[in-house]
């Protein structure tokens, strides 16, 4: 028991509870911006696989990791707005639509990284490098905190910036209230001019562009290659962070936070003489459990609201 505390409380856990949230956290402010639109983002698992394959490809071939990102994020986005126009001019339902572009994604990630490389397993062989990391001068000397915080990844730093974006983009713009609107009341929306589904088109490109991120990440900065379904559910942990912090980015940021944190403790936890089978399973049943509450205050909530009132 000391030792699994001893990890806990060490700085270098903590530095990983940050890096390992990153694609959590990015993924999850996708999903809620596109909830808030009023189109459910079931297709981040496969936004964030193809931006890591792609990302790891182009970056490979044209030796730019920045060129590698934007590709990585430009198709990701590409895939939000097929999402939406699927949706949107066709009336496919989202849920269907959304798992329909992920096992396209799993299945076209594993042809693609074959047609090129002739690797069924990934990208290893191929050089992608890594996106750069930020060091803080005048933190680093400072015990714990600068062992935590300085030299992650330009994207963590991204990832943790996206919150209070999206919280300003919700309650202090123009397309913030529109899209608000729209995913509440798209008709009432339209009644007062709102153009309504120019205004999903770009809620879900936004969604795919945050998940492209999270994909890069996890191709071009917590590791330096691409392996085939590398997201490993990450997509649907980040979809029940959503709706797990109330549809509110900062409800969504702690409760990436408390995923990321899971399996950073289960890596941690795998060093220890602990079984893996056991330490495996902690990311997703700590995804279960935190579903069951929401779904028990949820129903709690529920059941106030229609609570007869008393005379």
């Amino acid at each position: 028991m000391s030792s699994v505390l001893d990890v806990v409380l060490s700085s270098a856990f903590l530095a990983a509870v940050l890096r390992v949230a990153t694609p959590y956290l990015l993924a999850a402010i996708g999903g809620l911006v596109a909830e808030r639109a009023g189109i459910s983002n079931i297709a981040l698992e496969g936004q964030m696989l193809s931006a890591a394959c792609t990302g790891a490809l182009v970056a490979g071939h044209s030796g730019s990791v920045a060129a590698g990102a934007l590709g990585g994020v430009a198709v990701a986005t590409l895939l939000g707005l097929l999402l939406a126009a699927l949706r949107l001019e066709l009336g496919a339902d989202a849920i269907i639509a959304g798992i329909g572009l992920n096992l396209l994604a799993s299945g076209g990630t594993a042809y693609a990284v074959y047609t090129l490389l002739g690797d069924k397993g990934g990208t290893s062989g191929l050089r992608s490098g890594t996106l750069p990391t930020v060091p803080l001068p005048g933190i680093d000397d400072i015990p714990v905190v600068g062992d935590v915080l300085s030299g992650q990844n330009v994207i963590t730093w991204l990832a943790f910036l996206a919150t209070p974006f999206v919280a300003w983009l919700f309650h202090r713009t123009r397309f913030g209230f529109h899209l608000r609107a729209v995913g509440e009341m798209p008709d009432a929306a339209a009644s007062v001019g709102i153009a309504v589904r120019r205004v999903q088109y770009a809620g879900l490109a936004l969604s795919g562009a945050l998940a492209g991120l999270a994909g890069v990440f996890l191709s071009m900065g917590y590791v330096s290659f691409f392996v085939r379904d590398m997201t490993a559910g990450r997509g649907f942990i980040a979809l029940a962070a959503v709706f797990l912090g109330g549809l509110r980015p900062w409800g969504v940021f702690l409760a990436a936070l408390g995923f990321g944190a899971a399996e950073a403790l289960a890596v941690q936890l795998g060093t220890l003489d602990v079984p893996p089978q056991l330490v495996s399973t902690i990311p997703y049943a700590m995804t279960l459990a935190a579903l069951a509450l929401y779904a028990w205050r949820r129903k709690r909530r529920g059941a106030k609201e229609v609570a007869p009132v008393s005379l």
